[in-house]
């Protein structure tokens, strides 16, 4: 699932939900050079997927534990107390990571990959060691899809737009790239920021109370994006999955054929 090009629509789309948690975000506004290097965090995050996913177990250990020793030192403050905190709190670190995995799933299905009910179990399940190399306690961390939901109706009280969650919106929308990257900004506006604003569940959208694609016409244009990304011929399937198909072969290249039935 995670070589799926949906994927890049499905992270974008997890840091809008992210956004949404006022400490979460505080976090990233208040610690994150997003503004100068506004593509750095979503390969960075890229990068994190793509080694525990399929590098070595060494590799995953030494990239995660490069994130707990950077969250370790960070802090940040509660824009309405003014009290501190540790961006490494359990809670903040399950938040972030029960967002992306909702975000991943609900996407990546919606734009046609074939994941079932119980693939999705599966997933969730799978993704809880990711948390565990994070920092989380395994027995913390949603296994399954309905534990996962109910993790998402007991937090969304909680969640809410903030003016640092409008920043993120901004950002998402229309980063400050530089050249050449600028010139494809009439491209990612409409196809990649919107989109992936659209696709939110109904309900945060309503936290932002800004305007969406409709459903149908979000869903068509992803599947549409994805198509066409799965249709461009490829030397190979980004350096992650090169370097797994070099040492244990080609069955390990990546299809929703190799999905369990």
């Amino acid at each position: 699932m995670h070589a799926d090009p949906a994927m890049w629509i499905a992270g974008i789309s997890s840091l809008f939900f992210q956004a949404l948690h006022p400490l979460a975000v505080a976090g990233v506004v208040q610690n994150s050079d997003f503004q100068r290097d506004p593509l750095g965090r979503l390969f960075r995050t890229a990068d994190f997927v793509g080694v525990t996913t399929y590098g070595s177990t060494e590799q995953a250990h030494r990239i995660a534990a490069k994130v707990r020793s950077v969250h370790a030192v960070l802090r940040a403050r509660d824009p309405r107390t003014g009290d501190e905190f540790r961006l490494d709190r359990p809670d903040l670190l399950l938040w972030v990571h029960c967002a992306e995995v909702a975000s991943f799933l609900s996407v990546v299905r919606r734009g046609g990959y074939p994941l079932s009910e119980a693939h999705g179990d599966q997933y969730v399940n799978e993704q809880r060691r990711s948390a565990a190399l994070v920092g989380l306690e395994l027995e913390d961390v949603p296994g399954s899809l309905a534990e996962l939901r109910a993790y998402l109706r007991s937090i969304r009280p909680q969640l809410r737009r903030t003016d640092d969650a409008m920043t993120i919106y901004r950002f998402l929308h229309r980063p400050p790239v530089k050249l050449p990257w600028r010139l494809g900004l009439p491209v990612y506006q409409p196809l990649a920021g919107h989109l992936a604003y659209s696709v939110l569940p109904r309900w945060a959208r309503a936290h932002y109370g800004k305007s969406a694609y409709p459903p149908a016409v979000a869903t068509s244009m992803l599947r549409s994006l994805r198509a066409a990304m799965l249709a461009i011929p490829r030397r190979g399937h980004g350096p992650h999955i090169d370097a797994a198909v070099r040492e244990f072969g080609a069955d390990v290249l990546p299809s929703p054929r190799r999905l369990p039935a």
